[in-house]
């Protein structure tokens, strides 16, 4: 059994650049992507942290940019989205390569076997598809098949996370993201801290270590490049709101 990570101390993010997972680290996974919301209590949260540390947040998510900005509404991030390949300033400033067209003939061939297999869900994204089969666990092992054969047909990027599999433009993680924007103002000369849930936040947990920061595990203890932990959801949201008071 892996040993439970220490809790982060509450001055964590005093002279820190602090960098946010989304799904199951700021809001609790759902069965559909798109029944996930931001609530006035989740904003309001943010919207403090980014004041607080002088605009130095950034939100670094397998969801697109878009799909992130939608959530938040006018409330100005920075975003890294679909695992670190496009990025928004929070001046508006924004850098996404071309879609490749290979992925609307994934879109279509994921779309004619979740249409055939209830509970299984097709996520299009700015530069990639998911294929998320939390409704049907039963087809993990063909959901993983058929990502393979369609990476091996494509070239594009495989990506695994909590039951899902995405094909995606390659390039880039969330470590690769945390580095590129710990480059940038007001960023730069700040000791990174990053919190996250999944597997495909480890690079960021591993990034943020490298840069003198820290990683925050969210969730069940695992091996991990992080140097704490916290349990859920509602203990990040807790925590970040003691931290974001001694922040400044």
């Amino acid at each position: 059994m892996t040993k439970p990570l220490p809790r982060p101390p509450a001055a964590l993010l005093r002279n820190a650049s602090l960098f946010l997972d989304f799904d199951g680290t700021l809001v609790a996974l759902a069965a559909r992507p798109d029944l996930v919301a931001v609530d006035a209590r989740l904003a309001a949260l943010i919207a403090r942290l980014t004041e607080r540390l002088d605009g130095r947040v950034a939100l670094i998510s397998g969801r697109s940019v878009d799909g992130i900005a939608a959530l938040f509404g006018s409330l100005p991030l920075t975003i890294a989205g679909s695992h670190g390949t496009e990025v928004r300033w929070r001046d508006g400033t924004v850098s996404v390569p071309e879609r490749p067209a290979a992925l609307d003939r994934i879109h279509a061939i994921m779309t004619e076997v979740a249409h055939a297999t209830p509970g299984l869900l097709v996520e299009t994204k700015t530069l990639g598809e998911a294929l998320h089969y939390r409704g049907a666990p039963h087809m993990e092992a063909a959901a993983h098949a058929l990502a393979g054969k369609l990476a091996d047909e494509t070239g594009l990027h495989l990506q695994t996370g909590k039951m899902m599999v995405e094909l995606r433009v390659g390039g880039a993680d969330k470590g690769s993201a945390l580095r590129q924007l710990m480059q940038r103002a007001p960023m730069a000369g700040h000791r990174p801290v990053f919190l996250g849930d999944d597997d495909t936040d480890e690079p960021a947990m591993a990034a943020a270590a490298a840069l003198g920061g820290a990683g925050i595990l969210v969730g069940d203890p695992r091996p991990s490049s992080a140097l704490y932990g916290l349990h859920d959801v509602a203990d990040t949201l807790a925590w970040l709101e003691t931290a974001c008071e001694q922040a400044a």
